[in-house]
């Protein structure tokens, strides 16, 4: 699966709703009626965007938006944001502050989002697929942060988010 098709999924899936399980719902509903093949693909493509986000600046921008953000927490963000569609996330990429843009406090994660694919692909095969593809480094891109630093680097963010 190419990331353009991995992206037409997610965007018709969007056409049904916005927030995360309406999405994942539709999401589901697309990949049961293709081949476990392709829902491995769709599973590589996921985590390939989930390796791509996986930086400080969108963990500190999680952080804001949602009061604190553990490591699974930060993996549900992003889950979110892929949910959100490729516009959205590829806004946050260039502009980590664009993340927050339809953020509201406490309610920026999709858990589901990240275990869709897999899921689907042990119902079909009884197996959870491998990882492969790109997998997630041993740590965020970028400059890491302290709690205390950020009032400093996203003060709009921490005044909207307090």
């Amino acid at each position: 699966m190419t990331s353009d098709e991995f992206w037409q999924i997610i965007e018709a899936a969007r056409e049904t709703g916005d927030d995360c399980g309406t999405v994942v719902e539709a999401v589901r509903e697309t990949l049961e009626g293709m081949s476990p093949d392709a829902v491995l693909g769709f599973e590589h493509e996921l985590w390939r965007r989930m390796a791509e986000s996986y930086r400080w600046d969108l963990w500190a921008i999680a952080f804001i938006v949602n009061g604190g953000c553990s490591d699974d927490g930060f993996d549900y963000f992003r889950g979110w944001l892929i949910a959100k569609g490729r516009r959205y996330f590829e806004a946050a990429l260039a502009d980590p502050e664009r993340a927050a843009d339809e953020a509201e406090p406490d309610a920026n994660e999709c858990e589901d989002m990240i275990a869709v694919a897999a899921s689907i692909y042990n119902a079909k095969t009884g197996n959870y697929p491998a990882r492969s593809g790109d997998p997630l480094p041993a740590e965020p891109a970028g400059d890491p942060w302290k709690e205390d630093e950020l009032e400093a680097r996203y003060p709009e963010l921490c005044e909207r988010f307090s």
